[in-house]
């Protein structure tokens, strides 16, 4: 008995469904070119050249994902927010230790491949990218049938950026007195999903606020994280920053050592910076404590900055003229003692 011949699509891939997605995503990714780049989306590497105007360039790379806030992203059918936190949550960190981001590349895969779906989706990750200034400059598209269920994806992305050798922050000069600024963040970025789901479920639809800070209950818990490339990158070119922290999973309490000497301690006043709405919720209503809220929410600050104290105004003064919402909210002290903890809260 002669068998049907099969074909890719008859097993699940859809060739040309991927081939349309790749003439949707190529006038995106144009629209991110920068200096450096020699070829991008197309070919079998994307080739980027280190803008001359680098002396001493060193390279820092850095790689995420956007973690169980897809699920949100499923369930609702809201997906073109969680690209722009694709290339936040990479470029951010790269940030840190003050290098400029050059380019970007993402990893979408899926079951089923839905090209208006998928298109929403790096619609963001190009629109992350002109907002932190990269270029996107290629990725990869996996249709594996039986590995998602349907409707779902995964995300992952890659960034790579430069900084002058001589002008890396490291944290390592950072002494008693010191101030510290906080960027405020656009609501939970993309940590901390799996509880704010867990309270979400529990709350029940009718058990929902209509609005928080000022917009519709969904739209608040998706906002997407802050780009802070930008205006750090400017803050950076004019005044001497001694340590940055992008506050994540882990939130303040986790983050800020990471970036201080054995011998200090970073002491914050939360009654310094704006409460969201967002968070008062999620701690209201989950029942969290403030210490759990801490180490698994930004709380508000998505961005630190450590300066002198004779500098951190001018600091903040320049990151405000750049569009960021941002406070002195705290100081550095002393460690009291070699096990004591690097983050202490006021009040």
């Amino acid at each position: 008995m002669q068998k049907t011949p099969l074909t890719y699509r008859d097993a699940g891939v859809d060739i040309d469904a991927g081939d349309a997605l790749v003439e949707a995503i190529k006038p995106l990714a144009r629209r991110t070119l920068r200096e450096g780049v020699l070829a991008g989306i197309g070919g079998f590497g994307a080739l980027f050249e280190v803008p001359r105007r680098y002396r001493e360039p060193v390279l820092v790379s850095g790689t995420d994902g956007v973690g169980t806030k897809l699920k949100l992203a499923f369930e609702w059918d809201r997906h073109d927010t969680v690209g722009v936190d694709l290339v936040a949550m990479s470029v951010n960190d790269v940030l840190v230790q003050g290098a400029e981001p050059l380019f970007f590349l993402d990893y979408f895969a899926c079951g089923k491949l839905a090209v208006d779906t998928a298109a929403q989706v790096v619609g963001g990750v190009a629109q992350g990218c002109e907002l932190a200034g990269c270029a996107l400059i290629g990725g990869e598209t996996a249709e594996m049938p039986g590995m998602y269920p349907a409707g779902e994806y995964d995300l992952a992305g890659f960034c790579v950026g430069a900084v002058e050798k001589s002008a890396i922050v490291d944290g390592r000069d950072i002494i008693p007195g010191d101030r510290v600024i906080g960027l405020a963040s656009s609501g939970a970025h993309s940590n901390g999903y799996s509880l704010v789901r867990r309270i979400i479920a529990r709350a029940g639809e009718a058990g929902l606020p209509r609005e928080l800070d000022g917009q519709e209950f969904r739209s608040a818990v998706m906002a997407p994280t802050r780009i802070y490339c930008k205006p750090v990158l400017q803050a950076l070119a004019q005044h001497r920053v001694k340590g940055m922290a992008h506050i994540t999973g882990g939130g303040l309490t986790e983050n800020i050592p990471r970036v201080l000497p054995d011998g200090v301690q970073c002491v914050l006043d939360p009654a310094s910076w704006a409460q969201r709405e967002l968070f008062d919720w999620l701690a209201r209503e989950g029942g969290v404590a403030p210490d759990e809220m801490r180490r698994t929410f930004n709380c508000g600050i998505g961005f630190v900055l450590i300066a002198a104290a004779e500098t951190a105004d001018a600091v903040l003064a320049t990151l405000r003229a750049q569009g960021e919402t941002g406070w002195i909210i705290g100081e550095i002290a002393a460690r009291p003692a070699p096990d004591a903890p690097q983050v202490r809260y006021l009040g």
